[in-house]
């Protein structure tokens, strides 16, 4: 590893501090200028020869594929003074309870196909070859730039993209979130190595809530359109998804799961955890997305992003000057009807009636076709309620399915 997202930075972070590196990888890509790479399939027979015979200073994993963690342990154990193994919050078999720390209970690792599942496997197996050199780190969602899941960096930048037209949400009501800068991790992670620290840690930061996430994210964006917030009961009858993945809406989770956001890190902070702001996490992510493209390839062609914008404007225009404000579930809406919240800055010597639902402003509006143009996969999902012959389609996509976190190995 140390050729991807997580391990590249701690990599970059041992290297600025004047350590000498080796990432044991496929060698795929590059690791950063200054690491020794030596290129290996883990899965051979041979594939820590080149390593197994060094005394290491520090070992770092973050595979959770059971060969590959017991392969590792296998080779460089009795070679290592310490060893950080990075596992998940994923781990834990209760995500219902907020505030759970360290001690709560796990999942049963039957099915190492899971990955949860295959993390408390890597968990149980390490501790039992490394003992008391080991610190086992149980990172929540990381962010910050060169996440390729989407899961964090897709708000902001969605609302980047959108400007001044709309954007379908989910309903943040009594929903949280909670990350930590790919950044500030790689940081702990390298100082708590150097110091030999022990233990397990609920790696993760403040709690926000979700609705706040949101709102800082379309000011750091510039956002100046309208919010579509759809009931949960809407979006799943639509086949849109939780959390991440194909047609999800990112940090979207089910009541049943409020705990997974709300881990306790009493222990991380004592420990020297020093997670950044939410506004500079989400500033680091735009800059980043900006940088990679914010409507960048993989489902749309830039005549079909063209045309979304327009349509975004035109409804904008469409609903403008009447409907603004917050929604309301007004009495006597048909039973499942898609309602919404409207908000946008009002203008003097405007109309601020409130909008029941999608388009409807007391009568005075039209329904509105709303485009909420994506990255990958797009579908069209039909708005119930809307007056008969009105536009009644919003065009929304998911981002793309996260990936495993590099698998590292480095000295010091």
């Amino acid at each position: 590893g140390g050729t991807a997202w997580l391990g590249k930075e701690i990599v970059r972070h041992l290297l600025a501090a004047g350590d000498r590196v080796t990432c044991l990888a496929r060698g795929s890509a590059a690791p950063p200028p200054g690491a020794r790479l030596v290129a290996a399939d883990r899965t051979a027979p041979d594939a820590y020869a080149a390593v197994r015979e060094q005394r290491w200073d520090e070992v770092l994993e973050l595979s959770y594929a059971s060969d590959l963690v017991t392969g590792a342990l296998d080779a460089l154990a009795d070679s290592a003074r310490h060893w950080t193994l990075i596992s998940s919050i994923s781990v834990y078999a209760d995500n219902s309870r907020p505030w759970d720390d360290e001690t709560a209970a796990l999942l049963e690792p039957r099915d190492l196909r899971d990955y949860g599942q295959a993390k408390v496997a890597a968990e149980t197996a390490t501790a039992a070859a490394v003992g008391d050199r080991l610190l086992l780190v149980r990172p929540g969602l990381i962010a910050g730039p060169g996440d390729g899941s989407d899961r964090f960096g897709y708000w902001v930048s969605r609302f980047a993209l959108a400007g001044d037209g709309a954007v379908l949400v989910p309903d943040a009501a009594e929903r949280a979130v909670q990350v930590i800068d790919v950044q500030d991790l790689a940081v702990w992670l390298v100082d708590a190595g150097r110091r030999g620290l022990t233990g397990t840690f609920n790696a993760t930061g403040e709690v926000h809530p979700f609705a706040e996430v949101l709102d800082l994210a379309a000011q750091i964006a510039g956002f100046r359109g309208q919010t579509v917030v759809a009931p949960d009961t809407w979006l799943l009858q639509n086949d849109v998804r939780y959390w991440s993945g194909p047609r999800s809406l990112p940090l979207w989770l089910p009541s049943e799961d409020a705990g997974l956001p709300r881990r306790d890190t009493s222990a991380f902070r004592r420990a020297g955890g020093s997670p950044a702001d939410l506004p500079t996490t989400l500033l680091r992510a735009l800059v980043d997305e900006r940088r990679r493209g914010l409507a960048r390839t993989g489902c749309r062609s830039r005549p079909e992003r063209s045309a979304e914008r327009s349509a975004e404007r035109s409804a904008e225009r469409r609903l403008g000057d009447c409907c603004r404000g917050r929604a309301r579930k007004g009495p006597g809406a048909n039973p499942g009807a898609f309602r919404q919240v409207v908000s946008r800055p009002g203008r003097s010597g405007r109309c601020r009636a409130r909008s029941d639902r999608l388009g409807t402003c007391r009568g005075q509006c039209r329904a509105v076709s709303i485009s909420v143009p994506m990255r990958c996969t797009s579908r069209e999902l039909v708005v119930p309620g809307t007056p008969t012959g009105a536009p009644n389609t919003i065009t929304t996509r998911s981002p793309s399915s996260a990936k495993p976190l590099a698998r590292s190995v480095w000295s010091t």
